[in-house]
């Protein structure tokens, strides 16, 4: 589990599919009102509190973005609460949960440079049919795969491209706004075709 802070009230969570299978839990429980489900949010809540000093009482809102073959990404926002400080630091408070779900089709990496980017298309090619797009982000290049262009190869192809990069929490929404197009399709192709690798 990673956590990162987006804001003074906003951390953005990686769970592996590690982190859930560890718990029991399978994309579809996020779903679900279930035990194990609030024990993970409250794993979560932890976490945050020990790694980044972030508290939450009272109301919040969650995104969840369940990822491809490479887990989800919770968002979690603080919302103001209307209770009075010593209501706040009531131990027996609950959560308010306003829970939202998205799920998305691409498998996103981030390289930290164009080198490993390179080589790491260079050993997935066999595995697309076509496809991918990369953007230029805060000093970094991410790749974007659909999960229709690599079909039932996917768990092959997120584990090649975990040795030349990470699994990255960045949307493609966040990306197609703020990035620099780098190729805006059929990014593996015109890799391997313009960029050879060098041992």
């Amino acid at each position: 589990m990673r956590v990162e802070r987006l804001g003074g009230d906003k951390v953005r969570f990686f769970l592996s599919l590690g982190d859930l299978t560890d718990r029991g839990i399978v994309k579809e429980d996020m779903w679900s009102d279930i035990p194990k489900v609030h024990e993970l949010f409250n794993d979560m809540m932890d976490h945050a509190y020990q790694e980044l000093g972030f508290e939450v009482a009272g109301p919040v809102a969650v995104e969840v973005f369940a990822l491809p073959a490479q887990g989800m990404v919770v968002i979690v926002t603080r919302g103001r609460s209307t209770k009075s400080p010593e209501d706040v630091l009531d131990p027996t408070d609950v959560y308010e949960l306003e829970v939202t779900m998205e799920e998305t089709d691409h498998i996103t990496f981030c390289f930290p440079d164009f080198e490993n980017l390179v080589q790491a298309s260079h050993r997935i090619k066999s595995f697309t049919e076509s496809g991918g797009q990369v953007y230029a982000y805060q000093k970094a290049y991410y790749l974007l795969l659909s999960e229709e262009s690599v079909g039932e190869r996917i768990d092959a192809v997120v584990s090649l491209l975990s040795e030349y990069g990470v699994a990255s929490t960045i949307t493609d929404t966040l990306l197609q706004e703020y990035g620099k197009v780098v190729f805006e399709q059929d990014a593996i192709n015109q890799i391997t075709k313009y960029f050879g690798v060098y041992k």
